[in-house]
């Protein structure tokens, strides 16, 4: 990717602190319905980072680590294809997911780990479309691939995270919902309005076998933000997010709705009976590429576990993809 003012590293920051910040916000309430969300919040539920499951508030789960991971794999391959002339992308994604399960062994790192992604990476085999591991849609695919809309342009986001997401997740709901965030992410970041990617990500799904669900959750999303409908019904009409084609449903009709209003639009997408935490962290990290790190709240940023990592990945992503430099 060539450098491009159209691609400034804010947005690149912004994609991964903001994807964090709504995975934090998230996960206080993941396995809460809303009526217990409300009885401990007050009837607009959770609205600012919380402790949880014995962490500090700001700490972020497996949805941040997996994006982290993600972007190792990226980096990864970018470097052997600079030093050797060679790479394979999938290979190193596989690589970095990898170390992440292994990664679980280690005190404080268990962050509800999705059960799909473990059995999958444990069984030590890449998952493809043509020979898929399971037939899983779980939002383990759809959560972790942002970086992908970091490193490439719009067709090809689309093409390697639909791979990315096939590690682990052999339905089709399970790995285009992941092509399509991607794609969004891409084309926000430089400079497409976030509900005139998500259409152009309508079409790139017709090429696609099996992209019925995935197609209809995205229409559905678009005309549900498009005529504001109030969040607590649209988002029962959109699922709970425990699917791939739901969260990224959830989490693109929040961000979408509140497009000016990043700890409203995060609100909106975790306040629900479902996966908070992979709901918020899709919206937030499509805010957080569409309007960089700005709009994310300053009193999130400062409580984020892990900030200066999240930071550092993200200009080292943009050192690489846009400026076609190996990271420091």
């Amino acid at each position: 990717m060539p450098p491009s003012i159209h691609r400034p590293v804010g947005r690149y920051v912004g994609c991964l602190l903001g994807l964090a910040a709504g995975d934090a916000l998230g996960a206080a309430v993941e396995f809460s319905d809303l009526d217990a969300i409300r009885a401990r919040f007050g009837a607009s539920g959770v609205t600012d980072l919380e402790p949880w499951g014995g962490h500090p508030a700001g700490s972020f789960t497996d949805d941040t680590q997996m994006s982290l991971a993600t972007a190792v794999g990226l980096l990864s391959a970018f470097r052997d294809q600079s030093e050797h002339g060679s790479a394979q992308l999938m290979g190193s994604l596989f690589g970095a997911y990898s170390a992440w399960l292994e990664s679980q062994r280690e005190a404080g790192e268990q962050r509800a780990p999705g059960r799909t992604c473990v059995t999958a990476l444990a069984s030590g085999r890449l998952g493809t479309i043509d020979q898929p591991l399971n037939d899983s849609k779980g939002c383990g695919g759809v959560m972790r691939v942002a970086p992908i809309g970091l490193a490439f342009p719009a067709d090809l986001a689309f093409h390697h995270a639909v791979a990315a997401a096939a590690i682990t997740h052999g339905h089709p709901s399970g790995y285009l919902s992941a092509g399509v965030l991607a794609e969004i992410v891409s084309r926000v970041t430089e400079g497409t309005d976030i509900t005139s990617a998500a259409a152009a990500s309508c079409n790139t799904l017709g090429a696609y076998d099996g992209n019925e669900e995935t197609l209809e959750a995205l229409q559905r999303a678009l005309e549900l933000a498009g005529r504001g409908a109030e969040p607590t019904s649209a988002i029962e009409a959109l699922g709970s997010g425990w699917v791939g084609e739901e969260a990224l449903a959830i989490g693109l009709y929040a961000a979408i709705r509140f497009a000016g209003d990043f700890r409203a639009a995060c609100s909106a997408a975790v306040n629900h009976s479902g996966d908070s935490d992979s709901t918020g962290s899709i919206c937030g990290a499509i805010l957080g590429a569409a309007h960089g790190i700005d709009a994310i709240p300053a009193s999130w940023i400062a409580k984020l576990e892990r900030r200066s990592l999240l930071e550092r990945t993200a200009r080292s992503l943009h050192r690489a993809f846009v400026e076609g430099r190996l990271p420091e």
